[in-house]
């Protein structure tokens, strides 16, 4: 896992620049006798801002940047003059990507639009300079306010994968194998448990030149809302698919009772997951005859479309797209 390139959660620490000070300076020319006060406003200092980036789909960029400090912002100058502002740091990420304070564990805001940006930490505004502070009852102030201070603080930044389906299954369900089959991604695929250690994307080719992308999650085991297994770190990025995919091997001991498990571990998870529309596929349909499956019809849990399939003699794939791109627009 810690080889991986795919970064999903990074901790960093973010300092916005401090305002420049105002300036308290009087206006001297040789034909100006009294000139009276002319100072500049400081300028703002640097934010750190977030901008979204539909070409990333990874925090690998910034794992290794702990620290990230903007500018901060330069004083005013006599003559009104405008301090200039500090540089703001724009950080590139992914849609999908969730802002947290690290101390109170509150989320600030979401990325999910290509070019969305949204300040992170705010820059110290700029100290006023003493030409704001003349009246007639004071003509001739000889102060200035100096400018604000950055703030300081840490931060975490959790991607959630943005896709339209999402394949919820045990270890060796033949997540991968349809993704690969299906789609133009390559994950790894193995006969053995946790082939998959990170998600994969696909985009799903359907007719008409329609499309839809397709979400591979690594396997849940039972108790992975408690932690076990892998589940509960890649978890939430089950949480932005419009669609959840449960696929079930067609040798399980119980298609039903597979899929209760399956279910409550994402409703341990989080509740809302139980509100998003669910698809069953029964996997490995290769396997089977058309009598057997007329069997197992009994074994299927109610209330839910589902299909036999098989990624390896592409067995009633169509019809796994038309139920899943049906639920998508429906």
């Amino acid at each position: 896992m810690a080889d991986s390139n795919f970064i999903d959660y990074v901790k960093f620490c973010s300092r916005s620049g401090a305002g420049g000070a105002g300036s308290a300076h009087f206006r001297r020319e040789k034909h100006v006798p009294k000139g009276g006060p002319d100072g500049g406003d400081g300028g703002r200092g640097g934010h750190i801002i977030l901008r979204g980036n539909s070409q990333l789909w990874t925090l690998l960029h910034l794992k290794y940047r702990k620290h990230i400090i903007a500018q901060n912002g330069k004083g005013g100058e006599g003559g009104r003059r405008r301090g200039k502002d500090g540089d703001d740091v724009i950080l590139e990420v992914p849609l999908g990507t969730v802002a947290k304070d690290a101390e109170t564990q509150e989320v600030r805001f979401e990325i999910t639009a290509d070019g969305e940006e949204v300040v992170l930490t705010k820059g110290g505004r700029g100290g006023l300079g003493n030409d704001h502070f003349k009246s007639s009852t004071n003509q001739a102030p000889h102060y200035a306010q100096p400018g604000e201070e950055g703030v300081e603080e840490w931060i975490i930044l959790e991607l959630k994968l943005l896709a339209d389906v999402g394949l919820v299954g045990f270890p060796n369900a033949g997540k991968s194998t349809l993704l690969s089959t299906i789609s133009a991604a390559k994950p790894e695929v193995g006969d053995y448990p946790f082939t998959t250690l990170v998600p994969n994307l696909g985009v799903v080719s359907y007719r008409d030149d329609r499309s839809f992308v397709m979400a591979d999650i690594p396997g849940i085991i039972e108790g992975a809302s408690d932690g076990r297994g892998l589940g509960l770190r890649f978890l939430r990025h089950i949480e932005r698919n419009s669609i959840l995919l449960f696929m079930v091997p067609a040798d399980a001991d119980s298609i039903k009772e597979q899929y209760g498990v399956l279910l409550n571990e994402l409703k341990e998870y989080n509740p809302e997951l139980l509100d998003k529309k669910r698809i069953l596929a029964v996997s490995k349909a290769d396997m089977l005859d058309e009598e057997l499956m007329e069997e197992m019809q009994g074994d299927l849990p109610e209330g839910v479309p589902s299909v036999f399939i098989s990624s390896v003699s592409h067995y009633n794939l169509d019809k796994l797209k038309d139920l899943v791109y049906a639920a998508i627009i429906g």
